[in-house]
């Protein structure tokens, strides 16, 4: 059964939300449509990144809780959280989206992507010699410069996070070896700040964040899309 350690969290992760996709009043599975194709394209991007920082000694996994069966360089786990904590993560935002008629925030949108902005681009400077630090900085950089520069409001996205970081420090806590005799995911420190809350590296916060960024913001740009296309027809 410790074998499937890994595996067990990912299905713990998007159990409820796959569940509740087929609520008939706020059907998520319609979403796939737009879903589907951005988290694929994402996923392969954060794998490229993944199978980099494996080869390189940046992060690693522990066989003990694994399946055994690789893509790659990578467990068939690791592959599968890319898929299971996006779907979670979307599908709470398209729930809160539906629940939440008023966006609270939306007034302090500005500050929120300044903020982001500031400590990337710190973060970018000071810790080029740190790869997990420097390169999630770096991406994020980007995609927050981006939403700024088409001046897309993120408030309501970071709200969103904000619900699902109590489950993320649950189940990444899990991952990196709390309430476990050793991590399943392991980090090197001369290539992180060394900063951990709990058993999670600082960096992890940050990286999450810009997973569920680059898979909502491009659900968010698929549909409407779609909904351009549907209009003109």
């Amino acid at each position: 059964m410790k074998g499937y350690t890994y595996l067990i969290i990912d299905l713990a992760c998007i159990a409820l939300p796959l569940i509740f996709s087929f609520y008939k009043e706020r059907a998520f599975y319609k979403e796939w449509k737009y879903f589907l194709p951005v988290n694929f394209i994402v996923a392969i991007l954060f794998l490229l990144w993944d199978s980099w920082f494996t080869s390189n000694g940046v992060w690693g996994f522990n066989e003990e809780y694994l399946t055994g069966i690789y893509l790659g360089n990578l467990p068939l786990e690791e592959v599968l959280f890319f898929i299971c904590i996006p779907y979670a993560c979307t599908f709470t935002y398209f729930a809160l989206d539906w629940l939440l008629k008023e966006k609270p925030f939306q007034f302090a949108h500005n500050f929120f992507s300044g903020f982001l902005w500031i400590i990337s681009v710190i973060a970018i400077i000071l810790f080029h010699d740190k790869s997990y630090t420097f390169y999630t900085a770096l991406f994020l950089f980007i995609v927050v410069t981006l939403t700024i520069a088409v001046r897309k409001d993120i408030s309501f996205l970071l709200l969103s996070y904000a619900v699902i970081l109590p489950f993320f420090f649950l189940s990444n806590g899990i991952l990196t070896g709390s309430f476990l005799e050793s991590p399943i995911v392991w980090y090197n420190n001369q290539e992180n700040l060394g900063i951990r809350m709990f058993t999670i590296p600082l960096e992890d916060t940050f990286y999450g964040l810009l997973l569920v960024m680059c898979n909502i913001l491009g659900y968010q740009l698929l549909k409407n899309i779609y909904q351009k296309k549907t209009l003109k027809s």
